[in-house]
């Protein structure tokens, strides 16, 4: 998999850095709140992991499993669910848990969606920004890294489901994607 990595872009211990400070902020600004953290399922879960660790007040977690790309580089623009929320919101301060936010219309399909289950508050938290590419009006209340407008891989993020283990974060060369 190395071999397919054009640019090491983020380090193993540079992404626990950003996890370990996106984690202080989220427990300062939920004490004392219903925190759920939803995990948007399958590219944020290395995320998820790592900064549910991170976080250091009580909290729930759950999942939800989403598709807006298929095997290809670009987002179809259509959402399915295939995986639904078990927890019922009512109530609950939200932090909706995604690995990049990109042309941000799946996450902003997904929070309006639960937005009709009325949850106390809604927020989005990504790892990466890519707002190049954004294509709605939708910004995360918490971000680790802007990256550029290129394709990247690994500590969650794939490419046709390949990749998502590397534990760093890299820029996939052209020629795997454009076979």
């Amino acid at each position: 998999m190395d071999q397919d990595i054009q640019e090491v872009l983020y380090s193993k211990e540079y992404l626990a850095g950003i996890v370990e400070e996106l984690g202080r902020k989220i427990s300062e600004d939920y004490k004392d709140k219903n925190l759920l953290m939803v995990s948007v399922l399958k590219g944020s879960v290395v995320f998820m992991a790592d900064l549910m660790r991170a976080v250091t007040i009580p909290c729930s977690i759950d999942f939800m499993s989403v598709s807006s790309y298929g095997s290809g580089t670009k987002s179809s623009g259509v959402v399915k669910i295939i995986k639904d929320l078990d927890i019922n919101l009512e109530g609950k301060d939200l932090l909706l848990v995604e690995d990049i936010l990109d042309s941000g219309k799946t996450l902003q399909y997904i929070r309006d969606m639960l937005q009709q289950r009325h949850p106390r508050s809604i927020r989005l938290c990504t790892l990466f920004d890519k707002p190049d590419r954004r294509t709605v009006d939708i910004t995360a209340d918490y971000f680790g890294a802007v990256v550029p407008d290129a394709f990247i891989v690994g500590y969650g993020l794939d490419y046709d489901e390949k990749y998502r283990n590397l534990p760093y974060v890299g820029i996939l060369k052209p020629e795997v994607y454009e076979k």
